[in-house]
C-alpha cells in the first residue's frame, strides 16, 4: 500500500491489485503505536479479545475497509500473524486516497497485454508502468521461463529491485539506480517531463 501512496504523492495515478483478504489497522491509536498497544494488551488479555479491540478501533478510525475493496480475513490480525506470519498493514494515508479515488483498488490480473493488463473479470486497462509483487518474499524463480542469474537491467523497461542479496541496503541502492535510469529515459523521450498523467499498476502481495 505504501508503494501506491508514494506514487500518488508524486503525481501518478496508481491502481492497486488486491487479490486476498488483508487486515488494515491505523498506525496509531490515541497517539500511541497500534502494535505497542497490542503487545501491552496481550500481557493482560487473550489473543482473540485483543483482536476484537483492535478491529473495533480500526472500524472507528478507518471505517469499513471492505467497501473499499480491502476485505478482512475471518481470523483476527494478531491470531492470523501467529498462525501464518501475515502481518497486518498499517495505514499511513493510503486509505484516504482510496476514498477520494486517487488510488484505485482492482482485482486479480489474468494476463499482461501489450499496453496494460487484462483482469480476471475480463476487463482491460492501460498502464504506463507495472510494479509487480511488492512484498517480503519472492516467487520470481517459480514462474520465469529463463534463469535469473543477474537480474533485469532495464531491458524492455523491466527492472528488478532487491535481488542483489544485500538486504535492504541493496534494495535501496537498486531503487535509486533504477529511478535515475527511468528519469533519464523519461526526460529524453517525453515532451513534458511531468508525471501527472502516468498510470501505474501496483501488485501488492496481499
Amino acid at each position: 500500500m505504501e508503494v501506491s501512496l508514494d506514487l500518488c504523492r508524486h503525481g501518478a495515478a496508481p491502481s492497486m491489485v488486491v487479490r486476498n483478504t488483508v487486515h488494515v489497522l491505523p498506525r496509531e491509536m490515541l497517539g500511541l503505536s497500534t502494535f505497542g498497544i497490542a503487545m501491552a494488551l496481550l500481557k493482560l488479555l487473550p489473543v482473540r479479545v485483543v483482536d476484537r479491540i483492535l478491529l473495533a478501533a480500526a472500524r472507528l478510525a478507518l471505517g469499513d475497509t471492505g467497501k473499499l475493496g480491502l476485505r478482512r480475513p475471518k481470523t483476527g490480525p494478531i491470531e492470523l500473524k501467529n498462525l501464518t506470519g501475515r502481518t497486518p498493514v498499517l495505514d499511513v494515508g493510503t486509505l484516504a486516497h482510496i476514498k477520494t479515488g486517487k488510488i484505485k483498488v482492482v482485482g486479480a490480473v489474468k494476463e499482461v497485454t501489450q499496453r496494460g493488463v487484462r483482469f480476471a473479470d475480463g476487463k482491460e486497462e492501460q498502464f504506463d508502468a507495472i510494479i509487480q509483487a511488492t512484498g517480503y518474499r519472492s516467487n520470481v524463480p517459480s514462474w520465469l521461463k529463463d534463469p535469473f542469474p543477474n537480474g533485469w537491467k532495464g531491458k524492455n523497461g523491466l527492472y528488478a529491485v532487491g535481488f542483489s542479496q544485500r538486504g535492504l541496503l541493496g534494495a535501496s541502492a537498486d531503487a535509486l539506480n533504477i529511478a535515475r535510469d527511468i528519469h533519464r529515459q523519461w526526460t529524453d523521450t517525453a515532451t513534458d517531463p511531468s508525471c501527472s498523467d502516468v498510470t501505474v499498476l501496483s501488485s501488492d502481495s496481499f
